[in-house]
């Protein structure tokens, strides 16, 4: 039972961030505000709160991501997708994100980019960002 509602979950929130992408992309100047003005603040606190489970501790150590046997040493996988989305962002060479892929599947349009093999992170689940493709069906 706890498989099915993670992953309703995970659903959940995919399909928000696919309206969301979608939005932004679609969407006339004046909507676009009115959604900034409403999930900005959300998001950004979505990202402190996740980050916040992630801050180092006396060690070092990511607590969140460390295990009993394996010590997870700061700055995380989750620091790391932070930084290069929220920072370097602008900086970096544009990948398609796994939502951009979902969204063209949906259209039927070809994909012309390959997206970055998934990271250790999302195979193990230990952040819940799972792939789609490999996502555990009800």
């Amino acid at each position: 039972m706890d498989q099915v509602l993670g992953q309703v979950l995970r659903n959940a929130v995919w399909e928000r961030l696919d309206m969301l992408t979608d939005l932004a992309n679609r969407a006339d100047a004046q909507s676009l505000v009115s959604v900034a003005r409403s999930e900005l603040p959300r998001l950004t606190e979505a990202w402190r709160a996740m980050l916040k489970m992630h801050e180092p501790d006396e060690r070092g150590d990511c607590p969140t991501c460390s295990t009993r046997w394996h010590r997870c040493k700061a700055p995380c996988s989750v620091w790391q997708v932070a930084h290069e989305h929220l920072v370097a962002g602008g900086l970096a060479p544009q990948q398609q994100s796994a939502t951009d892929s979902r969204l063209q599947g949906r259209r039927k349009s070809p994909v012309t980019t390959h997206p970055a093999p998934p990271t250790a992170a999302e195979t193990t689940g230990r952040h819940a960002l799972v792939n789609p493709r490999r996502a555990v069906t009800a």
